[in-house]
């Protein structure tokens, strides 16, 4: 029952992702089913779940379609299919996403491997550790 009549009634979804969402239900022929079908991405296993899936060969099968093999990291799962180039375009930007994620998280390993060099040295000289004949 819906508390407040002049609203739409309100369903929840819980997508592929684990995120929940609410959803305004308008005036349908149909009734909507509990828990709508949303299609996962091609970055997702469909084995384990993860989000890591990559493709390790490809070529066109026509204008619209890719002919895709897909491989899961973690479980080593392997696909293949006929996509559409919608659906590669979003794994194309999965895939960037994660790209972009690697290069950050590199970038701060890098930064923090850095500056734990120059705390070492630092320490080595205030010591007495490292002297001119060491250059």
């Amino acid at each position: 029952m819906n508390p407040h009549p002049d609203q739409p009634p309100v369903r929840r979804i819980v997508l592929p992702s684990g995120r929940r969402v609410e959803v305004l239900l308008f005036d349908r022929a149909e009734p909507v089913p509990e828990t709508a079908p949303v299609p996962p991405g091609l970055h997702l296993c469909t084995a384990c779940g993860s989000d890591l899936v990559h493709p390790v060969g490809w070529e066109e099968a026509d204008p619209e379609h890719w002919d895709v093999l897909l491989r899961c990291p973690d479980c080593e799962e392997c696909t293949s299919g006929t996509f559409p180039e919608e659906a590669i375009a979003r794994l194309d930007e999965e895939l960037d996403r994660g790209s972009a994620l690697l290069v950050e998280a590199l970038r701060r390993l890098s930064r923090a491997n850095f500056e734990d060099d120059i705390e070492r040295f630092a320490r080595a000289l205030h010591g007495g550790f490292v002297l001119p004949e060491d250059f």
